[in-house]
């Protein structure tokens, strides 16, 4: 339980380097005041530079995964200049989410609503209980979700994505699936268990190729198509002189398993 004494996010680290953050205000269903989003940028950016971490859990401390930003703490201090800076430190750490090396996983329960939808689709990769609901609800209270927004719109079709934004509906985990806003949507007992199966399957390549992957995934959608294919080639020329790729392809070629310890993984 949250508290003065306790961290807005609390993190955990597990020997294969897999870094589960948790967001810790469930009485406030883990609102993203700007207490919160210091603490997750903060652990965001040192996930960045820790060479050992190889995949991230995004979890969350009670009844709800995200209600989005805290509106009390926005309503104390109507000025242009504070919601400027407020917006801008979120979208601070939405970016952070999508540049880190390594995937992240959105471990979903409950409500994901506004900017804590718009968390969901920024991590790379996303699991829900058939229980969440998502909404970007702003609209309801006269405030269009603006920055959600972009997140949405590069998740969903776009139709799906402005009704979303213009009704502030909820759609279920399984809408939520189908429109591709998460992967997938197991029972609430099966949560841990379905994260799990991502995380073994991702811990098991080599870092590099996924680190380089990531980058070039997100870079050529906001890309061009021949200056996606060039980058592409590019990323995957260097990809392939890296010793894991190396050692992959001859492994293929003797017809054994890789062995990624030998090549350096």
């Amino acid at each position: 339980m949250s508290g003065p004494d306790q961290p807005f996010v609390l993190r955990d680290t597990d020997a294969r380097g897999v870094v589960t953050l948790t967001l810790n205000r469930p009485l406030a269903f883990n609102a993203l005041s700007e207490e919160m989003l210091a603490a997750l940028q903060a652990e965001l950016d040192a996930i960045a530079k820790d060479e050992a971490a190889r995949v991230v859990v995004l979890a969350a401390a009670g009844k709800a995964f995200c209600a989005g930003h805290d509106l009390k703490q926005m309503r104390a201090d109507p000025s242009l200049a504070y919601y400027r800076k407020l917006f801008d430190q979120c979208a601070q750490v939405m970016m952070a989410v999508q540049q880190l090396p390594v995937p992240v996983i959105a471990r979903v329960h409950g409500i994901a609503t506004a900017a804590g939808c718009q968390l969901v689709a920024m991590c790379d990769l996303a699991v829900a209980a058939n229980t969440a609901k998502f909404a970007v609800s702003g609209v309801n209270l006269g405030l269009f979700c603006s920055t959600p927004g972009v997140a949405l719109s590069r998740n969903l079709g776009r139709k799906a994505a402005f009704e979303m934004l213009v009704t502030g509906a909820f759609i279920s985990a399984a809408e939520a699936q189908a429109r591709g806003l998460v992967n997938r949507v197991v029972e609430p007992e099966q949560l841990d268990a379905e994260v799990e199966s991502l995380v073994a399957s991702i811990v098991a390549k080599p870092r590099v190729a996924v680190a380089l992957g990531k980058g070039l995934f997100y870079r050529q959608l906001e890309h061009g198509i021949a200056a996606a294919y060039e980058d592409a080639s590019q990323t995957m020329a260097c990809n392939m002189m890296d010793d894991c790729a190396l050692e992959g392809v001859q492994a293929f070629i003797d017809k054994r398993p890789p062995s990624w310890a030998a090549a350096g993984k």
